[in-house]
Formats: C-alpha cells, structure tokens, sequence
C-alpha cells in the first residue's frame, strides 16, 4: 500500500494506494485485482476488496465505487451501493464518517482529497477525458457544498502512468491546446514524429493547485513498475486479453 505524507499526517483520514500484490487473482489479474469490469472471477474480486477494505481498518460492505465512465460527474455519498446499483460518474465525496470511496485505476490518475477539519473528503477517477472536462474541479467544488474549504483540502496523486512512458498523437494534443493553448507545456517531445510524451499526473496536479488546494504527487509509474501496479497501456501493448485494475481508498474516521 501506498500513502500519502499530506493525507496520513491527519489522525482522522485514512487512506491508501493499494498496489496489486496481496490479492488472490491469478494470470493477468494477479493478484489484488478489485474490478467488477475486468473477467475475473466476481468471488476474486469480492475477496480482494474485502483484503483492501481491511487492510484501512474498514467494513467492505461500507466500500462504496463508480461505474466509471471518464467523465466530470460527482456524486454524494451518503449510503454504500449495491455493486449492481453503482451510479455512472467518475468522483464521489462524503462528510459521513466510515465510508470508505473507492478508485479504480490501471493507468489513469487517482486523485484522494480531504479536508480534515471540516470532515469532507473525495476521490476522483482523471483519464485524459474527465481531467479535460474537469473532474478535479467538480470534486473540490462538490466538496465545498458539504462544507469543506478550499485552501484545507489537502490532494493526493496516486500511481498512474508518467510522462515517460505515456506516449500520445496529435489529437489528444489538440484537444488540450483548443481548450487554452498553454496545455502544450504537457506534450514533450516523443522519439516518433507526430507524437507527443504526455503529462497527464502534472496536468492533475496543476489543477488541483488552480482550484486552491495542495496537491502531494506520490510520483509513481503504473506502467513502468509492473511488479507493484496494473497498466493498461502494458497489457494493450503485449496483447493481453485482459487487465486487473487497482483501487486507491479514503475515508474518514468515526466519530
């Protein structure tokens, strides 16, 4: 497990960037693989949620997580969800106490936050697509109407796939440059012409900081550390029929 320096500083917050060790999975899922949407057996998955709850000290039945559809919608949590129930949006915050908010990730950026004196915290899922439209600002805005205070909100950015080994064509580029042209600054040059190197975990963090939180990137390759995380990318690459998918948590103290 992975955590951040911002977020464990606070007595009330737990949290964690589960790696994909510990889990009971096998073959390309192995081992803590904690997607319904990946073909792993739903008894594996159950079980390795159960293994990430616990390891935080929570229930997994007070785990709540999104069908995740790389968007900038937000939801409340006030109630876990059944698994088959889950509401398509890819961020949730709560101010109630015990639950826990579940990311799922394998390349894509998962982002913690929390205000611990106000007792709010969230957790978004940003791929190019829901950081593009704002997810990160959706949830820091959601976050507000429960209460929380911008400039409290502590953010943490979890393993996802880095620059180095994010490479991406000229349309991705462009639909950045077309919504503020000083987007270029996260498309370094790729050894193919035509091609970008993209920092999509800098983007993050920028807006993150835009917004009037801190942000703590743990600076971790989900590509690269094939041994700690899932990747998409890597499996797409190798022509894998599948991929597991980690979950970063948070959730806040009972009272």
């Amino acid at each position: 497990m992975i955590r951040a320096a911002n977020l464990q500083a606070s007595a009330r917050i737990r949290h964690g960037f589960m790696t994909r060790q510990g889990g009971v999975s096998g073959d390309v899922f192995s081992s803590l693989n904690c997607g319904y949407g990946s073909g792993d057996a739903e008894t594996n998955v159950r079980a390795n949620r159960e293994h990430a709850a616990t390891a935080l000290g929570l229930n997994a039945e007070n785990l709540a997580s999104l069908y995740q559809v790389h968007s900038a919608d937000v939801v409340e949590v006030t109630d876990v969800w059944p698994i088959d129930q889950r509401p398509q949006a890819d961020a949730m915050v709560t101010c109630k106490p015990g639950i826990g908010l579940g990311i799922l990730t394998a390349d894509c950026v998962p982002v913690l936050f929390a205000d611990a004196e106000e007792k709010v915290i969230g957790a978004a899922h940003a791929g190019w697509k829901g950081a593009l439209a704002g997810v990160v600002e959706a949830t820091i805005a959601a976050m507000e109407r429960l209460g929380a205070e911008r400039r409290s909100i502590k953010a943490a950015v979890g393993p996802c796939i880095r620059q180095a080994s994010y490479e991406v064509g000229p349309e991705l580029r462009q639909a950045f440059t077309d919504q503020d042209p000083g987007h270029a600054r996260y498309f370094g040059a790729s050894e193919r012409v035509g091609h970008f190197m993209f920092d999509l975990a800098g983007y993050v963090c920028d807006a993150v900081t835009a917004s009037d939180a801190v942000v703590e990137d743990v600076g971790l390759d989900t590509y690269a550390d094939e041994e700690r995380f899932f990747s998409y990318r890597r499996a797409t690459h190798r022509q894998e029929s599948d991929y597991g998918r980690g979950i970063s948590i948070i959730s806040l103290e009972e009272d």
